[in-house]
């Protein structure tokens, strides 16, 4: 008898865990002691909401106040200990409960408070001398008290504000009048009070997390309910849509108690994509999203940390990657517009957190670290800017347009918020972007959207072409160099040498600048030429 021994093939296959992804090692910095604002009297308000606003030009917090409401304006440069008579905002009659910035003007914020109305502001240019009692428009319409106002993030002058009376209203601010008693819809899909409100990118959806444990999806302009999501186990508080990817993300707690996180498919609220619980604290969560990186930071309030993720479009969808943590706990949490970073630093997000046991707002930069000094374009793509993409009037008339994008490069303008509107482009309406998004062979979202960043651009060159042409020649500190003598001492020949040198990299610039446009136009062009050929 002989025995055989067989060999069979061993079939392992080992795929190590690995992502390949430029913000593995990104970090928390927190500011140092003189750029922190101290003395600041934060609000004591049991609200779950930020309590902070912040622009590239000011930083706006609910303080405590005797006797009505009120917030402070404060520069973003005026770092510090604050004046204790420093002027506030205070023509509430009851409890400020939320702030948000215009995101198309930063000298306009808009207010909401227990006395049931919505304030906007004109905030002055020049320091504060006195507190501010009169806003530049009064919206009356809830009963209740308002505990949340949204901003829409294309269309100008479009504001919603949530109450206590379970409605969602949506104001039109494009009015003369400084009184404003009727909003342009109402939306009472609602059966308790709506927790939190998130627009997804081009505005045309609104999610929506309320008190009875349900996520809603709804059409503003109709005013119906497109997906509801009556999850059990997962109890929600905050919701968030994450940009072009078509999930939702919300944050609340689980049947034990515990924090927790949820991932959810836009077109299908009935079981979630991914429930995760965090630990047992019972502060709030606050998400935050930044659709340039694909990048989520979920902030504890209550405790000191905040923890970031990865958003990838395929399992595991959500890709932990470290938490900055701090013994000092945080109350409320403000968010810095991406055209206020510091792109010399590798920044990518800001947080202003406050810390009203010490009177201070800390703000806390993430950022990737990288040896070079240079403008690092694959960590800056072309972020929403500070022009609105739509009218009220337009966005009310059933038109749907993604943010006007610019470029976070220093020197490459159109940054600036004071509003302009150019001659109008050509839009698209919400039949017409339905069509488009179901042919095959379209761009993603994202590119689409920039046409209009395109069109942007071109009124830009526009106006650059209209210039004297000595005026196109000069650099930015003024010196024309084919105007001037030639140099007779050394100390002037390097100064000519270094002037020539700004004057080829912002050339080397521009020509880069071209060449994006250019493939942007040709990305139109095939565009449309997929769109004739479909016909």
């Amino acid at each position: 008898m002989s025995w055989g021994i067989v060999f069979l093939p061993l079939q392992m296959s080992w795929h190590p865990q690995y992502r390949s992804s430029k913000f593995r090692h990104v970090y928390g910095k927190a500011a140092s002691k003189e750029k922190c604002y101290d003395c600041v009297p934060i609000t004591r308000n049991v609200h779950d909401n930020h309590f902070c606003a912040v622009n590239p030009h000011f930083i706006a917090v609910v303080t405590e106040c005797a006797g009505g409401g009120a917030f402070l304006v404060i520069p973003i440069h005026q770092t510090g200990k604050l004046d204790p008579h420093y002027p506030k905002i205070c023509g509430h009659k009851g409890s400020v409960l939320d702030i948000k910035w215009n995101p198309f003007n930063d000298f306009v914020i808009a207010s909401c408070s227990e006395d049931a109305t919505v304030k906007i502001w004109d905030i002055p240019k020049h320091l504060l001398t006195r507190n501010v009692t009169s806003p530049k428009k009064e919206l009356l319409g809830h009963v209740r008290r308002v505990g949340l106002i949204e901003w829409h993030p294309t269309a100008n002058n479009i504001l919603f504000s949530s109450g206590y009376d379970y409605k969602i209203m949506i104001w039109n601010l494009d009015t003369k009048e400084a009184v404003i008693s009727n909003p342009v819809k109402i939306l009472d899909a609602h059966k308790d009070v709506v927790l939190s409100m998130s627009f997804n990118t081009d505005g045309s959806l609104l999610a929506t997390a309320c008190r009875d444990r349900k996520i809603r999806l709804l059409d503003p302009r109709a005013g119906t309910v497109l997906q509801e999501a009556s999850y059990k186990s997962h109890r929600v508080n905050k919701v968030l849509f994450l940009g072009n990817v078509k999930k939702l993300f919300s944050t609340g707690t689980s049947r034990w108690n515990n924090r927790q996180i949820a991932l959810w498919d836009q077109n299908d609220l009935s079981v979630p994509l991914l429930e995760e619980d965090l630990d047992g604290s019972s502060g709030l969560l606050f998400p935050f999203y930044d659709s340039d990186t694909h990048m989520l930071y979920v902030v504890g309030k209550g405790d000191g940390n905040i923890r970031y993720y990865e958003i990838s479009p395929e399992k595991p969808y959500l890709n932990y990657l470290m938490e900055y943590r701090s013994h000092l706990p945080q109350k409320g949490i403000g968010m810095m517009p991406k055209r206020g970073l510091e792109v010399s630093a590798c920044e990518i997000f800001r947080f202003y957190k406050l810390i009203p046991t010490k009177s201070l707002i800390e703000p806390i930069s993430m950022i990737v670290p990288r040896r070079s000094e240079s403008y690092q374009e694959d960590i800056y793509p072309l972020t929403t800017g500070a022009q609105p993409a739509l009218t009220a009037q337009e966005w009310l008339n059933g038109v749907n347009k993604g943010p006007l994008l610019v470029s976070l490069r220093p020197g490459s303008g159109a940054v600036n918020s004071l509003p302009q509107f150019l001659e109008p482009e050509p839009l698209m309406k919400t039949t017409d972007l339905s069509q488009h998004q179901g042919r095959g062979g379209r761009m993603p979202l994202e590119d689409m959207q920039k046409p209009s960043e395109i069109e942007d651009s071109r009124k830009q060159l526009k106006v650059e072409e209209k210039l004297p042409k000595n005026e196109q020649m000069c650099l930015s500190n003024g010196f024309d160099i084919f105007e001037c003598p030639p140099p007779k001492t050394e100390n002037e020949l390097l100064q000519m040498f270094y002037r020539q040198q700004e004057e080829i990299r912002r050339l080397r610039e521009l020509v880069n600048q071209r060449d994006i446009q250019i493939k942007q136009l040709e990305l139109e062009l095939r565009n449309l030429c997929m769109d004739t050929g479909s016909y």
